[in-house]
């Protein structure tokens, strides 16, 4: 599911990384991170809301699979999957808001649409 980035963790440590990292951005709605993990996380967090449409168990189980706590795999199932019932994709939306201050990594949002 991830892309080709590595972004300097093991294969085990980028996955814990980025499944609590969807499951906060899905929880809030939205999330500020550096630009690459925001690039990271909104392919995941789509494939999330697009289970989430879905509407049975078997989504609900695989959501809960990569999802790390279960009300956060229930508000996608109730909440936030049936706003997107219409459109086909592009749930969420990163904008780019300039260089952090400690170690100048490039910032961004990333938020539903």
């Amino acid at each position: 599911m991830p892309g080709t980035r590595k972004l300097g963790k093991t294969t085990d440590q980028r996955m814990a990384m980025l499944r609590q990292q969807v499951t906060d951005f899905l929880g809030n709605g939205r999330m500020e991170t550096t630009y690459t993990r925001a690039k990271e996380i909104g392919p995941m967090a789509e494939k999330m809301i697009t289970l989430g449409k879905k509407k049975d168990l078997s989504a609900y189980r695989q959501a809960l699979s990569f999802i790390t706590r279960e009300d956060v795999a229930k508000k996608v199932f109730d909440e936030i999957a049936p706003k997107y019932a219409e459109r086909e994709g592009g749930y969420t939306r990163v904008t780019r808001i300039g260089p952090r201050r400690g170690d100048a990594a490039e910032m961004a949002v990333i938020e539903l649409v």
